[in-house]
């Protein structure tokens, strides 16, 4: 890159606009039980899951939507607890009425010690939340217990964005 006279990088004009990475498909699933609804339901375009009668049908990337059972979260931008699965109300304890409206750190504490790749739990849900691609892991434990360590996979839902964070 060339340097100008003060020695900083000169700024130029691209011709052709910076590629970003294809999506690729979007997958359908509950916010309560993780299930994927089937032709029929998306048909009908319910917003309600079928199977549990208790969650709403969200959409992701294939590669990041959680499978039926899943230990999960959805988060708004103002990294607030607006769901939680089945599977992460018994992996931390809790219930998804006492959760939701909850800050993510009532929940989820990073864990710490492990190295994160320069991104934190909070700036990982909140480029989610904006609906930026791409998907963060981070090492995260139970608020409330420690000893544990969890994988998070952070990445954006919808319909709204927020951001999808599965455990593992």
């Amino acid at each position: 890159m060339h340097t100008a006279s003060t020695g900083r990088p000169v700024l130029r004009l691209l011709s052709t606009p910076l590629e970003r990475e294809a999506p690729g498909p979007l997958v359908s699933f509950c916010s309560h039980c993780g299930s994927h609804p089937g032709a029929a339901a998306a048909q009908a375009r319910s917003r309600v899951c079928e199977t549990c009668g208790l969650g709403l049908i969200l959409e992701s990337r294939a590669d990041v939507a959680p499978d039926a059972g899943d230990a999960f979260l959805v988060l708004d931008r103002s990294l607030a607890v607006c769901a939680v699965s089945a599977g992460a109300e018994y992996l931390l304890a809790t219930s998804e009425p006492d959760a939701v409206n909850r800050h993510v750190t009532d929940l989820l504490m990073p864990a710490g010690t492990e190295d994160t790749g320069g991104h934190s739990l909070a700036m990982a849900v909140a480029w989610a939340a904006r609906g930026e691609g791409g998907t963060h892991t981070i090492v995260v434990r139970p608020a409330n217990t420690f000893g544990i360590r969890l994988t998070a996979r952070i990445a954006s839902c919808g319909p709204t964005p927020a951001a999808l964070v599965v455990l593992a």
